[in-house]
C-alpha cells in the first residue's frame, strides 16, 4: 500500500506561480510513476504530468495544456514528487492530486484508470 499526501494549494493571480508536493509513505518501491492530476470544478479528473519514481531512468510526460508552464520533479531521497506551476492561468483552477502506479509504460501514463494509489489533493485557485 502507498500514502500520497498533497500540499502547497493556495490562492494565485493569473500569471502566477505555485509549487505542490505529493509525499509517498508505505510501500513506496511498489510503484513506477508518479502523476499529477487535476479536477476543474464540475469536471473530470485529467492527467497533467507523470514521471518515473526511481533514480534509473529520466521520462517525464506533460498534457498539452501545461507545456512549457509545469515542471514535474523528483526527490528521491524524501519520497517526494513536485509539481512546479508557472504562468498560471484561471483555468487551472481546481484540486490537484497525485497518483501512484505499479504499471509499467513508456512515456509515463496521463490516464487515470492506470493508477492505483491516490492522495486527496490540495485546492488551486487561480483568479483573473
Amino acid at each position: 500500500q502507498v500514502h500520497l499526501t498533497e500540499s502547497g494549494g493556495d490562492s494565485v493571480q493569473s500569471g502566477g506561480s505555485l509549487r505542490l508536493s505529493c509525499v509517498a509513505s508505505g510501500q513506496t518501491d511498489k510503484h513506477n510513476f508518479v502523476a499529477w492530476f487535476h479536477q476543474a470544478p464540475g469536471k473530470g479528473r485529467v492527467g497533467v504530468a507523470a514521471i518515473y519514481a526511481g533514480d534509473k531512468a529520466d521520462f517525464t510526460s506533460y498534457a498539452d495544456s501545461v507545456k512549457g508552464r509545469f515542471t514535474i520533479s523528483l526527490d528521491t531521497a524524501k519520497n517526494t514528487v513536485f509539481l512546479q506551476m508557472s504562468d498560471l492561468k484561471p483555468e487551472d483552477t481546481g484540486n490537484y492530486s497525485c497518483a501512484a502506479t505499479m504499471v509499467w509504460i513508456v512515456p509515463p501514463p496521463l490516464k487515470e484508470e492506470l493508477y492505483q494509489y491516490w492522495g486527496r489533493g490540495t485546492q488551486v485557485t487561480v483568479s483573473s
